[in-house]
């Protein structure tokens, strides 16, 4: 049976990231009620005992509109990693590489970036790191991937010792003003790419870097793995369950099975996350698609063919369905 968590379950320590918003927030003057407002969180910032992701989520949009700065998702960024999460925290201190970095990351998401799920690909000459919502927040999306990346780009600059080449792609239109985006991330940004994603050509994957340490980030890890494990968000735990099954495409009652639950259940506890099935099924052969049209230079057929449809006009259809545009229009705007 698939682990997962819903949103509205106890799983994020409160000293921790929560506790990193309302001391940010407090420090700009935030009046702590506002920030307060329908979360059912104490006051005291470094409160012990574990908040549910929709609380931290509802105390991010209680500080993002409180604030109302185009800095506010930067600046939690920056702060945001390695984190105070015991072992996987110190294995990410001590990553002897970016590949290293990455890959713990992802390993441990649902300690130090519960609210997103990074993964990684690579193939000839590039790697991408993209962002799924584990938990459904779509108002929030934008916010918390601009978060994540900054804090991605902040660890990598202080245990790298330099700034590195990421190039940036975003699921949303370019928004009014960019100033900020520009001095967090850099000016390689592309919008309208229904994925949000970090780029980086390979070779900056194995470079050493002067921090780290790989006998220490090994002996952390051991640490980090006899400790008791945290389950992903079940956005996050659905899209690696239909990742892995993809090109046969299981039906919600089979998918329902597999989460131990009915798919009556299951429709509600998704819908309470702000989603549907076939949403999340379209957005994982979405991002297939667009993998094998970028990485693998595919055609319709080919990624037709690996999607079960039973011909090119078929997928031509549902790509349209799912992006609004069709797969050569896409293409070319990649490709520019």
């Amino acid at each position: 049976m698939i682990a997962w968590r819903g949103a509205a379950e106890a799983t994020i320590p409160a000293h921790q990231q929560p506790a990193l918003v309302l001391a940010f927030a407090r420090s700009r003057d935030a009046d702590a009620g506002a920030l307060l407002r329908g979360t059912g969180l104490d006051a005291a910032p470094g409160a012990p005992g574990l908040v549910a992701p929709a609380q931290y989520l509802q105390l991010l949009a209680n500080a993002l509109r409180t604030l109302d700065s185009p800095d506010t998702s930067f600046m939690l960024g920056q702060q945001l990693l390695p984190g105070h999460d015991g072992a996987p925290s110190n294995a990410l201190v001590q990553a002897p590489t970016l590949r290293e970095a990455l890959a713990i990351l992802c390993r441990w998401h649902a300690r130090l970036t519960p609210l997103l799920r990074p993964r990684l690909e690579t193939w000839e000459g590039m790697a991408a790191l993209y962002w799924i919502d584990s938990h459904g927040a779509p108002a929030l999306k934008g916010a918390l991937v601009e978060m994540h990346m900054t804090a991605v780009v902040a660890l990598c600059r202080w245990l790298g010792g330099e700034r590195l080449p990421w190039r940036f792609c975003f699921n949303r239109a370019a928004p009014r003003h960019i100033e900020q985006h520009h001095v967090h991330l850099g000016s390689a940004l592309r919008f309208d790419c229904h994925f949000d994603a970090m780029l980086i050509e390979d070779g900056w994957l194995d470079r050493p870097w002067p921090r780290g340490s790989a006998l220490a980030a090994a002996l952390a890890l051991r640490a980090a793995e006899g400790e008791p494990e945290r389950s992903p968000g079940l956005l996050a735990a659905l899209y690696d369950y239909l990742l892995e099954r993809v090109r046969t495409a299981p039906a919600l009652e089979r998918a329902a099975a597999d989460f131990g639950v009915s798919p009556a259940t299951f429709k509600r506890h998704l819908a309470r996350h702000g989603t549907h099935y076939q949403a999340e099924l379209d957005q994982v052969r979405t991002h297939v698609a667009l993998w094998m049209f970028h990485a693998q230079g595919a055609d319709n057929e080919a990624v037709a063919g690996y999607l079960g449809f039973h011909d090119a006009a078929n997928f031509r259809r549902s790509f349209k369905r799912w992006t609004g545009v069709t797969p050569w229009l896409l293409k070319m705007g990649l490709a520019g």
